[in-house]
Parts: structure tokens; C-alpha cells; sequence
């Protein structure tokens, strides 16, 4: 792995801060209390998650051809002021309409940082030479956030008993605006390539495995606009607008092969165990704790995540045989854990959890490493629109389940998907098995 340099250090550090301060919001552990003491049924709060996630999916991808086309700093820094909106309308004027522009402004801030913060951290390790580095830096970054989760949880209370909701409220803004004001340090150098000084070595069928394609890049073309404006160009070298970035990111989505399977990946691997955490609790219970026992083995599978981010630089030396063992062993971590139905085999979920944790950071980097044109954030923004959209399907399917054979059962059929997406890997014939880290990855500069 590259040895890292000061400026790699800083990146990463600002990442670490603003990644935790995004997550350190008061208001996660309360809001749906707030909206229930407001006076709004169970069917009103169901709604608004609805609207929270139809927000997230349509502005997801234009707004990652919106960073791509202008500067992806600057995306990072609106987002937290859009979720900061959201809920100083939540805070000032709590009501159904309210509460639904809200989760609109803060779909909008998700939107803008999704695709945005993954090209602007690879793109700028890349011009530094430490692109190797991409998975431990944003592996931490997540577990940053998953810790900012942990602090929101342990704070909320006696802020809540303090002032009550509004203090809540006040404290989620101001965390939001600080997120935003260190955005601004995070560095941004865009870089392109001129058509003529690109030569992709990688063969199209990468796809099957965790290795990083070796592409080999001239001299770029940097188009730089006015002061904090830094944009990007089309393989032409001319200015890359909204539209032309948003069609060249899902012209390269849909018309690489290595590309597209890797963008489905990501969506297959995070989108399962991420729709699944919201039913821990439910999972939790019918173990036959008390109901002030739930937290605590919640609590134990929020640290099996925060272990899985800092796994990432062991887990970039796994081959695609590795990935699908990782896969496979935590999808049967899951499942028993689940069926088992007692309170020390949560210790199995949080085993699965940190196993998927650190599949979906491997998966990320995978993506990254092949994409090769402008639209880096256009892309990853489809990979994370594809997450959403599978996320809902998990969502209807576990509740079928769930109802007809109860939540143990809805668990572990949800395992199946990783091993089967674990076997695909394992028995692909062109599996290269060299690790993700040993492998040559794009220069920018």
C-alpha cells in the first residue's frame, strides 16, 4: 500500500470529520417520536419514509452529473445546509407538511453527497498516488459515521430532557452547519484525460472479481473556471455541461460491461444488509429480552459495523475467491444467528454485519478502480440509486415473509441473495486473484 503523504492525510482526515459530523444528528433516535407526539398516525409516518425515499431516488443521479459538471466540494458542502433546512422546518413548525418538505431537503443533502464524496476522495488520491488507499480511507470514513450514529444516540437524551424537541432540533442544525464549513477544506483538483492519452489495459470480464484494472493514463487536461469553480471536461477536452456529464456517466454505466456488473454490485451487496438494519430491533425482541435489553444488542451489532469499516485494509487483499468467501461466510453468520432466536446469537448478526460492512466498502472501491471517464460521480450516483431502488424490493419482500413466517425466517432468506451472488463469483473461470491492493491503479497526476 502507498506510503501515505500529508496532503493524503489531510483528505483523509477532513473526510473522517465530516463524515462523522453528518451522522452526529440528535434528531435520528427521536424523530419518529416527534412525529407521533405531533399527532401523526402510523400510516402518515410510513408515508413520509416513502416520500424521504422517492426524494432520495429522483435526485440522485442529476445531482451526481451536477458534481461531475461543476464541483463536487461544493456538493459536499450544500448537502448538510439542505438536511439543516429540513430540520429547521421540523423544529419551527412541526406538522405533516412540514415533516414532508423536510424529508425532501434531506433526500436532497443524501442525494448531493452520494457519488460526489467517493469521486472526489478516489480522484484525489488518484492525483496523489495513493488511489491503493481508497478502501481504507473510505472504510474509515464510514466507521467515522457509524461512531457520529453512536454519539447522536448517547447525546439525544439528555439534550431531549434538557430542552425537549426543540433543543433536539437546534443541536442537529448546528451540527449540520458545521459539517458544512469543513467541507471547505476537503481539496479539489479535477482532472481529465484527453481521448488520445487514454489506454485501458483491463479486459472486459474484470468484472467477476476484486481486482483493480491496470490503466495506464497520460498527461491529463485540466479545465479549471473561475476561483472555487473546477470543472470537467469531455474526452474532447471541451467543458462537460449537466446533460453531457449526465449522459456520458450512464453511457459508461451501461456500456462497459466491468463497469456495469461492478455498479450492480454494489447495489446487490449494500442494499440487502441495508435495508435489514432497520428490522434489527424487531429481530432483537423476538429473542424474549426485555424491551430495555434491545438497545444493548443493537448496540453490539452497530460495533460489529464500525469493525467491518476499519477491516478494509485486510480486505483489500482478498481475490474474488476471498470476496466470495467473505460473502458466504456472512450470509450463514446471519442466517444462524437469526433462526437460533436467542439473545447470544445477536453476536453472529454483528459477526454478519461487519462481514457486509466490509463486502460493501470492497465492493465501492471495485467500482471506482473501473471507472475511467468525467462522469465519476454520475456513476457511482446510478450505484447508489440502484441501492435505493433494491433496498424498496427488500423492503416488500422481507415484509411478506416476515408476516407469513415472522422475522427469524424473513432473516435468513434475506442471506440467500449473498450466497448466491458469493457462488457467481467463486466459479466465474476468468477469476483473477490478485488482491485489490497489489494491482495498478490510474495516476492523475
Amino acid at each position: 500500500m502507498t506510503p501515505t503523504s500529508p496532503r493524503a492525510r489531510r483528505l483523509a482526515g477532513t473526510l473522517y470529520a465530516y463524515a462523522f459530523l453528518t451522522d452526529l444528528v440528535l434528531l435520528y433516535p427521536v424523530y419518529a417520536l416527534l412525529f407521533a407526539d405531533t399527532g401523526l398516525s402510523v400510516g402518515q409516518i410510513s408515508s413520509l419514509f416513502v416520500i424521504w425515499s422517492l426524494a432520495s431516488i429522483a435526485l440522485e443521479v442529476p445531482s451526481g452529473a451536477w458534481a461531475d459538471a461543476t464541483s463536487r466540494r461544493r456538493m459536499l458542502c450544500l448537502a448538510p445546509l439542505c438536511t439543516a433546512a429540513g430540520f429547521a422546518l421540523w423544529t419551527l413548525a412541526p406538522s405533516y407538511p412540514a415533516f414532508a418538505a423536510g424529508f425532501v431537503l434531506w433526500g436532497a443533502g443524501g442525494a448531493l453527497a452520494s457519488g460526489a464524496t467517493e469521486a472526489l476522495v478516489f480522484d484525489e488520491l488518484d492525483r496523489l498516488g495513493a488511489a491503493d488507499r481508497y478502501a481504507h480511507v473510505i472504510g474509515r470514513a464510514r466507521t467515522a459515521g457509524t461512531v457520529g450514529v453512536l454519539a447522536s444516540i448517547v447525546l439525544a437524551a439528555p439534550v431531549l430532557a434538557f430542552g425537549g424537541y426543540p433543543a433536539v432540533g437546534a443541536a442537529s442544525i448546528a451540527v449540520c452547519l458545521l459539517a458544512a464549513a469543513v467541507a471547505v477544506r476537503l481539496p479539489e483538483q479535477r482532472q481529465t484525460v484527453s481521448r488520445t492519452g487514454v489506454a485501458v489495459s483491463a479486459p472486459d470480464d474484470l468484472d467477476a472479481d476484486l481486482a483493480v484494472p491496470a490503466v495506464g493514463r497520460a498527461a491529463p487536461t485540466v479545465v479549471s473556471g473561475p476561483a472555487d469553480t473546477v470543472t470537467a471536461a469531455d474526452p474532447d477536452g471541451d467543458e462537460l455541461g449537466w446533460w453531457q456529464g449526465l449522459r456520458a456517466g450512464v453511457a459508461e454505466a451501461r456500456g462497459h460491461r466491468s463497469v456495469r456488473r461492478a455498479v450492480l454490485l454494489v447495489a446487490g451487496v449494500g442494499a440487502v444488509w441495508g435495508a435489514l438494519d432497520e428490522y434489527t430491533p424487531l429481530l432483537a425482541r423476538d429473542t424474549g429480552v426485555a424491551l430495555t435489553t434491545v438497545p444493548l444488542l443493537l448496540l453490539i451489532v452497530t460495533l460489529g459495523q464500525v469493525v467491518g469499516g476499519l477491516l478494509a485494509p485486510v480486505g483489500q487483499r482478498f481475490g474474488s475467491r476471498g470476496f466470495a468467501l467473505l460473502l458466504a461466510g456472512s450470509a450463514l453468520a446471519l442466517a444462524g444467528g437469526a433462526l437460533s432466536g436467542h439473545p447470544a446469537a445477536f453476536g453472529l448478526v454483528a459477526v454478519a454485519f461487519c462481514g457486509l460492512q466490509l463486502a460493501s466498502v470492497l465492493a465501492d472501491a471495485r467500482l471506482q478502480a473501473r471507472i475511467t471517464g468525467p462522469g465519476r460521480a454520475t456513476v457511482t450516483s446510478l450505484a447508489g440509486m440502484a441501492t435505493d431502488l433494491t433496498i424498496i424490493v427488500v423492503y416488500g419482500g422481507y415484509g411478506l415473509v416476515a408476516t407469513v413466517a415472522g422475522n427469524r425466517v424473513a432473516f435468513a432468506v434475506a442471506a440467500v441473495p449473498y450466497l448466491l451472488i458469493a457462488v457467481a463469483l467463486a466459479i466465474r473461470p476468468s477469476d483473477d486473484r490478485r488482491p485489490l491492493a497489489s494491482v495498478g491503479v490510474a495516476r492523475g497526476g
